[in-house]
């Protein structure tokens, strides 16, 4: 090509207005270059001035020389590792444990944790007895109990623990792995639509699909678990999530007091009971809380009202209080419901309708009082005509302020029925049969437990026994399940008690069934070296459905099995095992199981023939007798 003709190529193109505009723009950038070049250089023969020269300002011969300011680094956000920040989460919220049976999506989380210096990882033979003992820690420290398992069946295993922390109102947190939710090539092996799974028996559950919400989701799953009515929550953790990086900061829980009782309500409460010719208290499951048992001790000190519990009720009071008067164990027929009868206000704190109702409402019976957190659950047999709401300890005491003990209130009708159950229950203590009589068994359990020893049961009909005649002296010295009332809790719920409480006598009390159900927890204890004892009440059967099936009126049948030797089952743990072979041997092998060191079960022969009697007809006829 020739310089003319690539001249000719070149004008029309420069011709037009855009390619021209460029042109003139891109010398203007050419010529401001030069410029720039031209006063950086120095001038000929004059050296470039030195940093010392170049200030206008000379500095005094005494002044020291100080440096240029650096340019300050722009800050940047550390990233964390999202299952080190969840741990870190759980720390701040001061968790101390972590109960649970880890699977292959868990091992990010499992890492994590094996770097923290607050968190002891207990390691179950099993999610049940897992999910069992975080609610237990929860029970007994208000904090949330910290749970882990794996995607799928490891989920579904804790599904029974949820629900007994969900009804039970114990705080508690559950932790599942999932598989990679992002990009997985492994179709729908073990995956199940957990979060969805739980939504009914949780008070929140979440899939965690960026690790960027981490301290939000867990500061929220732990908020609501702890909240007034306590609960179960749930967090999803896939295994992708937990592998991310993030920059997110840990959430430091807020300051947070409970709103106290409306003075208008407490007035009209005050009023009320004072107007009463025979007021009563009626202690439930909301009211098992620190602060309350004092309170409501004051109350009943200042005011002389009597008292009765529900199961989850007792031991909020003392109950070697004489103005205690019996806990509500059996729905309906019990001397404790002539009680309940013989009053014209009944005071109920902390009632929950997750428990059978001790008594119930009709028109133009006595009236109510509802003291509770929140207003209270309607329905055919509950509608309180006064209620009292906000935090029960702060209402008590405004009650207890208000309130003074009345001349005209009398509690005759009251004492007499309990008296008449005392009589009832002493009469049969001193049977010395073998198998072993349920009322003397209690008696002598209650007699080798110290007055903070806390006694954890599972569910069985000697339920119904302890309940009603094994006075609890301290709060969360009794620990029983009347909302789930899952068999198999019983061991695992006395594994968590002695590892909170290491100091105190801790006892489960097992029938042969529910013990069986999470029986392989023996391991577990043997292995963190726990002192507890556990009595298997050994009838060879479901006692509680065969009482019932007596009491319809069905034949005996279908409800009975064999068992192994305890004893040895016992000693293949690592355990000591023990057999009780005379009623008159019972006390000194109680005894001893509690002052030595380890894990001890203990096989009681249990006899409950005469359970059908005693509860379903004795007890009706001789409380119906009594004059109101």
């Amino acid at each position: 090509m020739t310089v003319s003709s690539i001249g000719d190529a070149i004008l029309p193109a420069v011709a037009h207005p855009l390619v021209a505009g460029a042109l003139l723009a891109g010398g203007l950038i050419v010529v401001l270059a030069a410029m720039a070049r031209r006063r950086r250089r120095p001038a000929p023969g004059h050296p470039a001035a030195s940093p010392e020269q170049a200030n206008p300002v000379a500095p005094s011969p005494s002044a020291r020389s100080v440096p240029a300011p650096a340019a300050a680094p722009a800050l940047e956000k550390t990233m964390t590792k999202a299952s080190d920040l969840f741990v870190a989460c759980l720390e701040e919220e001061g968790c101390e444990y972590v109960f649970g049976v880890p699977g292959e999506e868990n091992l990010d989380f499992l890492d994590s944790l094996s770097r923290s210096r607050k968190i002891r990882l207990i390691l179950t033979r099993h999610e049940q007895g897992a999910g069992f003992m975080a609610a237990t820690y929860g029970r007994h420290t208000g904090k949330a109990g910290v749970c882990l398992a794996t995607l799928g069946p490891g989920a579904t295993n804790l599904v029974t623990a949820a629900a007994y922390a969900q009804l039970g109102g114990m705080p508690m947190l559950m932790i599942t792995g999932q598989k990679p939710i992002k990009s997985s090539k492994q179709g729908r092996f073990q995956i199940l639509d957990v979060v969805d799974m739980m939504r009914p028996i949780t008070k929140f559950t979440h899939q965690l699909a960026s690790a960027d919400n981490i301290p939000a989701r867990v500061r929220e799953a732990v908020r609501l678990a702890q909240e007034e009515k306590p609960g179960a929550t749930h967090l999803e953790f896939p295994e992708d999530v937990a592998h991310e990086q993030t920059t997110s900061p840990v959430i430091v829980a807020s300051q947070v007091r409970r709103p106290v009782a409306d003075d208008k309500s407490i007035r009209i409460a005050v009023d009320r009971i004072a107007r009463a010719k025979s007021p009563l208290l009626i202690i439930g499951a909301g009211a098992n809380r620190k602060l309350t048992s004092r309170m409501l001790t004051e109350l009943v000190e200042k005011t002389g009202i009597p008292y009765i519990t529900t199961q989850l009720g007792k031991g909020v009071i003392d109950e070697r209080n004489p103005k205690y008067l019996g806990c509500a164990a059996l729905s309906s027929g019990d001397f404790v419901h002539r009680v309940i009868e013989a009053a014209d206000v009944i005071i109920n704190v902390g009632h929950d309708v997750i428990e059978k109702p001790p008594f119930f409402m009709k028109p133009g019976g006595c009236d109510v009082i509802h003291i509770g957190f929140r207003t209270a659950e309607v329905d055919p047999v509950y509608f309180p005509q006064i209620e009292v709401v906000g935090d029960i300890a702060n209402a008590i005491w405004q009650i207890k302020e208000g309130l003074a003990a009345q001349p005209h209130w009398t509690f005759e009708s009251m004492v007499r029925a309990h008296r008449a159950e005392l009589d009832h229950t002493a009469a049969a203590v001193s049977d010395m049969r073998c198998p072993v009589y349920p009322q003397y068994l209690v008696d002598q359990v209650r007699k080798v437990m110290p007055s903070d020893g806390i006694l954890c049961l599972d569910n069985g009909v000697y339920k119904i026994w302890f309940t009603r005649s094994y006075p609890a002296h301290m709060p969360n010295t009794f620990l029983v399940d009347n909302a789930l009332a899952t068999m198999g809790a019983g061991l695992p719920s006395a594994m968590a008690s002695s590892m909170i409480f290491p100091n105190r006598k801790v006892m489960a009390v097992c029938g042969d069934g529910g013990f069986m159900m999470n029986s392989q927890e023996l391991e577990t204890a043997v292995r963190l070296k726990l002192n507890l004892v556990v009595l298997i009440l050994n009838d060879n059967s479901y006692g509680m459905i065969r009482w019932k099936q007596a009491n319809m009126g069905f034949e005996d049948w279908g409800l009975t099995y064999g068992n192994p030797d305890f004893v040895k089952y016992a000693e293949s743990y690592g355990a000591h095992g023990h057999r009780v072979t005379s009623a008159e041997g019972l006390p000194a092998l109680l005894k001893q199981c509690l002052d030595t060191p380890g894990v001890h079960v203990v096989e009681v022969p249990i006899d409950y023939a005469d359970n059908d009697r005693i509860l379903n007809k004795d007890v009706r006829e001789l409380s119906a007798a009594l004059p109101v």
